[in-house]
Protein backbone atom coordinates (compact mmCIF):
# COMPACT_ATOMS: atom_id res chain seq x y z
CA UNK A 1 0.00 0.00 0.00
CA UNK A 2 1.54 3.20 -1.18
CA UNK A 3 0.70 5.48 1.82
CA UNK A 4 1.21 4.10 6.06
CA UNK A 5 -1.93 2.62 7.15
CA UNK A 6 -3.12 4.83 10.01
CA UNK A 7 -4.35 2.96 13.08
CA UNK A 8 -6.77 4.17 16.20
CA UNK A 9 -6.52 2.30 18.99
CA UNK A 10 -9.39 3.15 21.69
CA UNK A 11 -8.48 2.42 24.93
CA UNK A 12 -5.39 2.23 27.24
CA UNK A 13 -5.04 -0.91 28.94
CA UNK A 14 -3.37 -3.72 28.45
CA UNK A 15 -4.61 -5.00 25.70
CA UNK A 16 -5.00 -1.44 23.82
CA UNK A 17 -1.02 -0.79 24.62
CA UNK A 18 0.05 -4.55 23.74
CA UNK A 19 -1.43 -4.32 20.45
CA UNK A 20 -0.29 -0.70 20.21
CA UNK A 21 3.55 -2.46 20.59
CA UNK A 22 2.61 -5.21 18.05
CA UNK A 23 1.34 -2.75 15.43
CA UNK A 24 4.79 0.10 16.14
CA UNK A 25 7.00 -2.80 16.38
CA UNK A 26 6.00 -3.68 12.61
CA UNK A 27 6.37 -0.42 11.36
CA UNK A 28 2.34 0.26 11.19
CA UNK A 29 1.06 3.91 12.28
CA UNK A 30 -0.69 3.17 15.26
CA UNK A 31 -2.11 5.72 17.78
CA UNK A 32 -3.67 5.69 21.31
CA UNK A 33 -6.93 7.62 22.53
CA UNK A 34 -7.29 7.04 26.18
CA UNK A 35 -10.32 8.31 27.83
CA UNK A 36 -8.42 9.14 31.14
CA UNK A 37 -5.65 11.75 31.88
CA UNK A 38 -3.29 8.69 32.99
CA UNK A 39 -2.87 4.70 31.86
CA UNK A 40 -4.61 2.99 34.56
CA UNK A 41 -5.93 -0.62 35.58
CA UNK A 42 -8.34 -1.56 37.81
CA UNK A 43 -7.99 -4.57 39.65
CA UNK A 44 -5.28 -6.02 41.44
CA UNK A 45 -3.71 -9.02 40.67
CA UNK A 46 -3.42 -11.03 36.95
CA UNK A 47 -1.86 -14.43 35.31
CA UNK A 48 -0.92 -15.41 32.17
CA UNK A 49 -1.08 -18.76 31.30
CA UNK A 50 1.41 -20.27 28.79
CA UNK A 51 -0.44 -19.72 25.26
CA UNK A 52 -0.74 -15.86 26.44
CA UNK A 53 3.16 -16.34 26.75
CA UNK A 54 3.59 -17.45 23.42
CA UNK A 55 1.62 -14.98 22.30
CA UNK A 56 3.25 -12.32 24.21
CA UNK A 57 6.52 -13.34 22.30
CA UNK A 58 5.04 -13.60 19.08
CA UNK A 59 3.67 -9.83 19.48
CA UNK A 60 6.38 -8.28 20.42
CA UNK A 61 9.05 -10.26 23.00
CA UNK A 62 9.60 -7.38 25.47
CA UNK A 63 6.07 -7.69 26.29
CA UNK A 64 7.06 -11.26 27.12
CA UNK A 65 9.89 -10.17 29.18
CA UNK A 66 8.43 -7.15 30.51
CA UNK A 67 5.65 -9.43 32.26
CA UNK A 68 8.52 -11.68 33.42
CA UNK A 69 9.96 -8.36 35.32
CA UNK A 70 6.87 -8.04 37.20
CA UNK A 71 5.91 -11.52 37.75
CA UNK A 72 6.22 -13.11 41.10
CA UNK A 73 7.58 -16.76 40.71
CA UNK A 74 5.57 -19.57 42.14
CA UNK A 75 6.95 -22.13 44.55
CA UNK A 76 5.99 -24.94 42.67
CA UNK A 77 4.98 -25.85 38.43
CA UNK A 78 1.56 -27.31 40.11
CA UNK A 79 -1.22 -25.36 39.83
CA UNK A 80 -3.76 -26.84 42.89
CA UNK A 81 -7.64 -26.98 43.59
CA UNK A 82 -8.64 -27.65 46.91
CA UNK A 83 -11.63 -28.79 48.46
CA UNK A 84 -12.48 -25.97 51.51
CA UNK A 85 -15.41 -26.81 51.95
CA UNK A 86 -16.26 -27.30 55.92
CA UNK A 87 -20.02 -28.55 55.36
CA UNK A 88 -19.77 -29.87 59.35
CA UNK A 89 -19.14 -26.94 60.93
CA UNK A 90 -16.29 -27.91 63.27
CA UNK A 91 -13.45 -27.19 60.90
CA UNK A 92 -13.01 -30.65 60.24
CA UNK A 93 -12.56 -31.42 56.33
CA UNK A 94 -10.62 -34.19 55.14
CA UNK A 95 -7.86 -34.97 57.35
CA UNK A 96 -8.80 -31.37 59.23
CA UNK A 97 -5.17 -30.03 58.88
CA UNK A 98 -5.85 -28.88 55.56
CA UNK A 99 -7.93 -27.85 52.29
CA UNK A 100 -8.32 -31.41 50.59
CA UNK A 101 -6.06 -31.84 47.01
CA UNK A 102 -9.30 -32.32 44.08
CA UNK A 103 -6.53 -31.93 41.39
CA UNK A 104 -3.24 -29.74 40.11
CA UNK A 105 -1.78 -29.65 37.10
CA UNK A 106 1.61 -29.00 35.48
CA UNK A 107 2.34 -25.63 34.80
CA UNK A 108 5.83 -26.01 33.18
CA UNK A 109 8.90 -24.12 34.33
CA UNK A 110 7.80 -20.71 35.84
CA UNK A 111 4.48 -21.40 34.12
CA UNK A 112 1.13 -19.27 35.55
CA UNK A 113 2.68 -16.64 36.85
CA UNK A 114 0.86 -13.56 38.27
CA UNK A 115 1.95 -10.03 39.02
CA UNK A 116 -0.20 -6.56 39.41
CA UNK A 117 -2.19 -5.40 36.81
CA UNK A 118 -1.04 -1.69 37.24
CA UNK A 119 2.65 -2.80 37.50
CA UNK A 120 2.80 -4.32 33.99
CA UNK A 121 0.97 -1.99 32.06
CA UNK A 122 3.54 0.80 33.66
CA UNK A 123 6.28 -1.27 31.97
CA UNK A 124 4.72 -1.95 28.70
CA UNK A 125 3.43 1.64 28.15
CA UNK A 126 7.26 2.82 28.98
CA UNK A 127 8.18 0.89 25.76
CA UNK A 128 5.42 2.60 23.46
CA UNK A 129 7.01 5.96 22.18
CA UNK A 130 5.49 8.67 24.10
CA UNK A 131 3.64 10.72 21.56
CA UNK A 132 1.70 7.33 20.49
CA UNK A 133 -0.14 8.27 23.33
CA UNK A 134 -3.15 10.82 23.54
CA UNK A 135 -5.00 11.15 27.27
CA UNK A 136 -8.29 12.90 28.11
CA UNK A 137 -9.79 11.95 24.65
CA UNK A 138 -13.35 9.89 25.27
CA UNK A 139 -15.31 8.98 22.53
CA UNK A 140 -18.43 9.78 21.07
CA UNK A 141 -18.88 8.28 17.46
CA UNK A 142 -17.10 7.19 14.78
CA UNK A 143 -18.32 8.39 11.12
CA UNK A 144 -17.15 7.77 7.55
CA UNK A 145 -14.88 10.97 6.10
CA UNK A 146 -16.64 12.42 3.44
CA UNK A 147 -13.96 11.84 0.86
CA UNK A 148 -10.93 11.22 2.98
CA UNK A 149 -11.51 7.17 2.52
CA UNK A 150 -10.56 7.49 6.30
CA UNK A 151 -12.82 7.07 9.25
CA UNK A 152 -13.52 9.84 11.88
CA UNK A 153 -13.08 9.73 15.30
CA UNK A 154 -15.38 12.33 17.59
CA UNK A 155 -14.38 12.84 21.28
CA UNK A 156 -16.19 14.55 23.91
CA UNK A 157 -13.99 17.37 24.00
CA UNK A 158 -15.13 18.33 20.29
CA UNK A 159 -11.88 17.42 18.65
CA UNK A 160 -11.60 14.78 15.89
CA UNK A 161 -8.98 12.49 14.58
CA UNK A 162 -8.91 10.49 11.35
CA UNK A 163 -7.75 6.65 10.76
CA UNK A 164 -8.06 3.83 8.29
CA UNK A 165 -9.42 1.58 11.41
CA UNK A 166 -10.24 1.73 14.69
CA UNK A 167 -9.33 -1.13 16.83
CA UNK A 168 -11.66 -0.65 20.41
CA UNK A 169 -9.89 -1.65 23.00
CA UNK A 170 -12.55 0.11 25.63
CA UNK A 171 -12.95 -2.84 27.46
CA UNK A 172 -16.35 -4.61 29.21
CA UNK A 173 -18.43 -1.00 29.09
CA UNK A 174 -16.88 -0.48 25.44
CA UNK A 175 -18.51 2.37 23.57
CA UNK A 176 -17.14 0.92 20.17
CA UNK A 177 -18.89 -2.20 20.40
CA UNK A 178 -21.48 -0.32 20.96
CA UNK A 179 -21.33 1.77 17.11
CA UNK A 180 -20.76 -1.65 16.01
CA UNK A 181 -23.43 -3.49 17.11
CA UNK A 182 -26.15 -0.69 17.51
CA UNK A 183 -27.09 1.03 20.77
CA UNK A 184 -30.47 -1.57 21.26
CA UNK A 185 -28.69 -4.34 20.56
CA UNK A 186 -28.38 -6.46 23.79
CA UNK A 187 -25.08 -7.84 22.32
CA UNK A 188 -23.63 -3.91 23.05
CA UNK A 189 -24.18 -4.95 26.74
CA UNK A 190 -22.74 -6.95 29.43
CA UNK A 191 -24.46 -8.96 31.82
CA UNK A 192 -24.14 -9.68 35.04
CA UNK A 193 -23.44 -13.07 36.32
CA UNK A 194 -24.84 -13.16 39.93
CA UNK A 195 -21.37 -13.47 41.14
CA UNK A 196 -18.99 -10.42 42.84
CA UNK A 197 -15.67 -10.69 44.25
CA UNK A 198 -14.03 -9.37 47.19
CA UNK A 199 -10.51 -8.40 46.07
CA UNK A 200 -7.73 -7.71 48.42
CA UNK A 201 -4.26 -7.88 49.18
CA UNK A 202 -2.58 -9.66 52.01
CA UNK A 203 1.23 -9.37 53.10
CA UNK A 204 3.17 -12.31 52.21
CA UNK A 205 4.47 -12.65 55.92
CA UNK A 206 1.26 -12.89 57.52
CA UNK A 207 -0.25 -15.67 55.05
CA UNK A 208 2.91 -17.59 55.55
CA UNK A 209 1.74 -17.87 59.00
CA UNK A 210 -1.37 -19.99 57.93
CA UNK A 211 -0.58 -21.21 54.51
CA UNK A 212 2.95 -23.04 54.09
CA UNK A 213 5.28 -21.44 51.92
CA UNK A 214 4.19 -24.00 49.30
CA UNK A 215 0.99 -22.85 49.57
CA UNK A 216 1.55 -19.30 50.01
CA UNK A 217 3.77 -19.15 46.77
CA UNK A 218 1.99 -20.98 44.25
CA UNK A 219 -1.55 -20.95 42.74
CA UNK A 220 -4.45 -22.28 44.34
CA UNK A 221 -8.15 -22.36 44.11
CA UNK A 222 -10.39 -22.95 47.25
CA UNK A 223 -13.85 -24.43 46.16
CA UNK A 224 -16.80 -24.67 48.88
CA UNK A 225 -20.25 -24.12 48.19
CA UNK A 226 -21.77 -20.81 46.94
CA UNK A 227 -18.58 -19.22 46.91
CA UNK A 228 -15.15 -19.34 46.20
CA UNK A 229 -11.79 -18.24 46.18
CA UNK A 230 -8.02 -17.42 44.27
CA UNK A 231 -5.27 -17.07 45.65
CA UNK A 232 -1.71 -16.33 43.95
CA UNK A 233 1.48 -14.32 45.23
CA UNK A 234 2.06 -11.06 43.68
CA UNK A 235 4.30 -7.48 43.83
CA UNK A 236 7.32 -9.88 43.51
CA UNK A 237 5.98 -12.22 46.20
CA UNK A 238 5.40 -10.16 48.69
CA UNK A 239 1.95 -10.05 48.33
CA UNK A 240 -1.00 -12.75 48.51
CA UNK A 241 -3.38 -11.61 45.70
CA UNK A 242 -6.51 -13.19 47.22
CA UNK A 243 -9.75 -12.67 45.05
CA UNK A 244 -12.97 -14.05 46.73
CA UNK A 245 -16.03 -15.19 44.74
CA UNK A 246 -19.29 -15.26 46.11
CA UNK A 247 -22.90 -16.04 44.84
CA UNK A 248 -25.40 -13.12 44.76
CA UNK A 249 -29.18 -13.89 43.79
CA UNK A 250 -30.26 -10.04 44.11
CA UNK A 251 -29.86 -7.88 40.77
CA UNK A 252 -26.85 -5.67 40.85
CA UNK A 253 -27.97 -2.25 41.93
CA UNK A 254 -25.63 -0.11 40.53
CA UNK A 255 -26.25 0.56 36.58
CA UNK A 256 -23.14 3.47 35.97
CA UNK A 257 -20.66 1.25 37.79
CA UNK A 258 -19.26 -1.83 38.76
CA UNK A 259 -18.05 -1.83 41.90
CA UNK A 260 -19.70 -1.51 45.47
CA UNK A 261 -18.68 -0.83 49.04
CA UNK A 262 -18.14 -3.88 51.05
CA UNK A 263 -16.69 -4.98 54.49
CA UNK A 264 -14.78 -7.53 56.08
CA UNK A 265 -17.08 -9.20 58.04
CA UNK A 266 -19.47 -9.71 55.12
CA UNK A 267 -16.58 -11.71 53.47
CA UNK A 268 -16.14 -13.25 56.62
CA UNK A 269 -19.34 -14.28 56.61
CA UNK A 270 -19.81 -15.27 52.79
CA UNK A 271 -17.03 -18.34 53.52
CA UNK A 272 -17.94 -19.01 57.56
CA UNK A 273 -18.64 -22.56 56.27
CA UNK A 274 -15.24 -22.81 54.42
CA UNK A 275 -12.47 -24.75 56.02
CA UNK A 276 -10.79 -22.51 59.17
CA UNK A 277 -7.06 -22.22 57.48
CA UNK A 278 -8.89 -20.41 54.52
CA UNK A 279 -11.51 -18.65 57.02
CA UNK A 280 -8.07 -17.28 58.53
CA UNK A 281 -7.27 -15.87 55.40
CA UNK A 282 -10.35 -13.79 55.26
CA UNK A 283 -9.41 -12.62 58.21
CA UNK A 284 -6.48 -11.26 57.57
CA UNK A 285 -7.98 -8.75 54.39
CA UNK A 286 -8.81 -4.89 55.37
CA UNK A 287 -11.48 -4.38 57.06
CA UNK A 288 -13.03 -1.80 54.05
CA UNK A 289 -13.55 -4.13 50.91
CA UNK A 290 -15.16 -3.51 47.39
CA UNK A 291 -17.39 -5.93 45.49
CA UNK A 292 -16.76 -5.98 42.04
CA UNK A 293 -19.36 -7.08 39.77
CA UNK A 294 -18.78 -10.32 37.74
CA UNK A 295 -20.15 -9.32 34.37
CA UNK A 296 -19.92 -11.25 31.30
CA UNK A 297 -20.75 -11.27 27.16
CA UNK A 298 -22.16 -14.98 27.39
CA UNK A 299 -26.14 -13.84 27.73
CA UNK A 300 -25.86 -11.70 24.57
CA UNK A 301 -22.45 -12.70 22.52
CA UNK A 302 -21.77 -10.48 19.75
CA UNK A 303 -22.17 -11.87 16.65
CA UNK A 304 -19.52 -10.35 14.88
CA UNK A 305 -15.90 -8.14 16.24
CA UNK A 306 -15.85 -6.13 13.03
CA UNK A 307 -17.88 -4.07 11.05
CA UNK A 308 -16.43 -1.85 8.18
CA UNK A 309 -12.72 -0.20 9.05
CA UNK A 310 -14.14 -0.40 12.83
CA UNK A 311 -12.89 -3.62 15.31
CA UNK A 312 -13.31 -4.71 18.92
CA UNK A 313 -10.61 -6.30 20.82
CA UNK A 314 -10.44 -8.17 24.05
CA UNK A 315 -12.79 -7.64 26.41
CA UNK A 316 -14.28 -4.98 24.63
CA UNK A 317 -15.30 -7.93 22.19
CA UNK A 318 -15.76 -10.97 24.32
CA UNK A 319 -15.60 -9.78 28.43
CA UNK A 320 -15.51 -13.25 30.24
CA UNK A 321 -15.74 -13.89 33.55
CA UNK A 322 -12.33 -14.57 35.22
CA UNK A 323 -12.28 -18.20 36.28
CA UNK A 324 -9.95 -19.30 33.88
CA UNK A 325 -7.87 -16.73 34.39
CA UNK A 326 -7.52 -16.39 30.80
CA UNK A 327 -9.27 -13.27 30.02
CA UNK A 328 -6.11 -11.01 29.67
CA UNK A 329 -4.24 -13.62 27.31
CA UNK A 330 -6.83 -13.83 25.19
CA UNK A 331 -6.85 -10.03 24.53
CA UNK A 332 -2.93 -10.62 23.59
CA UNK A 333 -4.13 -13.55 21.27
CA UNK A 334 -6.48 -11.24 19.39
CA UNK A 335 -3.80 -7.99 19.89
CA UNK A 336 -1.25 -10.92 18.08
CA UNK A 337 -3.70 -12.01 15.15
CA UNK A 338 -4.52 -8.23 14.62
CA UNK A 339 -0.56 -7.39 14.02
CA UNK A 340 0.02 -9.70 11.65
CA UNK A 341 -2.65 -9.10 9.40
CA UNK A 342 -2.37 -5.87 9.31
CA UNK A 343 1.49 -5.83 8.84
CA UNK A 344 0.68 -8.54 5.71
CA UNK A 345 -2.08 -5.53 4.43
CA UNK A 346 0.75 -3.41 4.60
CA UNK A 347 2.94 -5.07 2.22
CA UNK A 348 -0.08 -5.66 -0.59
CA UNK A 349 0.14 -2.99 -3.66
CA UNK A 350 -3.74 -3.76 -4.53
CA UNK A 351 -7.01 -3.01 -3.73
CA UNK A 352 -8.12 0.08 -2.23
CA UNK A 353 -7.42 0.69 1.19
CA UNK A 354 -10.77 0.86 2.95
CA UNK A 355 -11.37 -3.01 1.22
CA UNK A 356 -8.10 -4.11 2.51
CA UNK A 357 -8.70 -2.90 5.85
CA UNK A 358 -12.29 -4.47 5.62
CA UNK A 359 -10.60 -7.58 4.84
CA UNK A 360 -8.36 -7.81 7.70
CA UNK A 361 -10.76 -7.03 10.66
CA UNK A 362 -13.22 -9.68 8.83
CA UNK A 363 -10.70 -12.26 9.12
CA UNK A 364 -9.45 -11.51 12.21
CA UNK A 365 -13.29 -11.70 13.63
CA UNK A 366 -13.72 -15.11 11.99
CA UNK A 367 -10.98 -16.47 13.14
CA UNK A 368 -11.22 -15.32 16.82
CA UNK A 369 -15.13 -16.04 17.19
CA UNK A 370 -15.61 -19.31 18.02
CA UNK A 371 -12.48 -19.75 20.79
CA UNK A 372 -13.07 -16.90 22.67
CA UNK A 373 -16.89 -17.31 22.93
CA UNK A 374 -15.95 -20.98 24.26
CA UNK A 375 -14.23 -19.51 26.60
CA UNK A 376 -16.93 -16.62 27.60
CA UNK A 377 -19.11 -19.51 27.97
CA UNK A 378 -16.69 -22.38 29.89
CA UNK A 379 -15.78 -19.82 32.22
CA UNK A 380 -19.23 -19.16 33.27
CA UNK A 381 -20.20 -22.63 33.59
CA UNK A 382 -16.77 -23.23 35.50
CA UNK A 383 -17.62 -20.22 37.94
CA UNK A 384 -20.65 -22.63 39.09
CA UNK A 385 -18.49 -25.88 39.16
CA UNK A 386 -16.05 -24.10 41.96
CA UNK A 387 -19.20 -23.33 43.93
CA UNK A 388 -20.58 -27.26 43.68
CA UNK A 389 -23.58 -25.74 42.06
CA UNK A 390 -23.68 -28.46 39.56
CA UNK A 391 -23.20 -31.04 42.52
CA UNK A 392 -19.93 -31.73 44.90
CA UNK A 393 -19.07 -33.71 42.37
CA UNK A 394 -15.46 -34.28 42.73
CA UNK A 395 -14.36 -36.16 39.46
CA UNK A 396 -16.13 -34.43 37.45
CA UNK A 397 -14.61 -31.70 38.75
CA UNK A 398 -11.29 -32.75 38.10
CA UNK A 399 -12.36 -33.74 34.40
CA UNK A 400 -13.79 -30.56 33.40
CA UNK A 401 -10.43 -28.58 34.89
CA UNK A 402 -8.67 -30.76 32.97
CA UNK A 403 -9.67 -30.76 29.12
CA UNK A 404 -10.88 -26.97 29.45
CA UNK A 405 -7.45 -26.31 30.67
CA UNK A 406 -5.70 -27.93 28.10
CA UNK A 407 -7.60 -26.26 25.50
CA UNK A 408 -6.78 -23.17 26.70
CA UNK A 409 -2.94 -23.42 27.52
CA UNK A 410 -1.78 -25.68 24.55
CA UNK A 411 -3.23 -23.35 22.04
CA UNK A 412 -0.89 -23.43 19.04
CA UNK A 413 -0.59 -19.55 18.15
CA UNK A 414 1.13 -19.83 15.65
CA UNK A 415 -0.98 -21.66 13.60
CA UNK A 416 -3.81 -19.37 14.76
CA UNK A 417 -2.11 -16.76 12.68
CA UNK A 418 -0.95 -18.91 9.18
CA UNK A 419 -5.43 -19.32 9.34
CA UNK A 420 -5.77 -16.11 10.07
CA UNK A 421 -3.80 -15.15 7.26
CA UNK A 422 -4.83 -17.59 4.77
CA UNK A 423 -8.22 -16.29 5.85
CA UNK A 424 -7.28 -13.08 4.71
CA UNK A 425 -5.23 -14.08 1.62
CA UNK A 426 -8.57 -15.28 0.52
CA UNK A 427 -10.64 -12.82 0.58
CA UNK A 428 -8.31 -10.59 -1.37
CA UNK A 429 -8.67 -12.85 -3.66
CA UNK A 430 -12.27 -12.63 -3.99
CA UNK A 431 -11.86 -9.11 -3.85
CA UNK A 432 -9.63 -9.47 -6.97
CA UNK A 433 -11.85 -12.21 -8.63
CA UNK A 434 -8.79 -14.57 -8.65
CA UNK A 435 -10.71 -18.05 -8.15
Amino acid sequence: MEESLEIAIVGGGIAGISLALGLHTRNINVKVYERGKSLREIGAGIGFTSNAERAMLALDPRIYHAFKKVAAQNASDWYYWVDASDYSGDGMNGNGLSEDLIHKMDLGPRGFEGCHRAAFLDEIVKLLPVERVVFDKGLVDIVDGENSGKLVLKFSDGTVERADAVIGCDGIRSRVRQLILGEDNPASYPSYTHKYAFRGLVPMEKAKEIFSYKKAFSRHIHIGYDAHAVTFPVAGGTLLNVVAFVTDTNPWPFKEKLTAPGTKSEAVAAFSKFHPTFRAIIHLLPEELSKWAVFDMKDHPAPTYSRGCIAVCGDAAHASSPYHGAGAGFAIEDALVLAELFENAAGKKRGDRARMVRAVLESYSEVRLERTQWLVEGSRFMGEMYEWQHGRDRERCRDEIEWRSRRIWDFDVGKMVVDAVGVFEGKLDQLNGVH
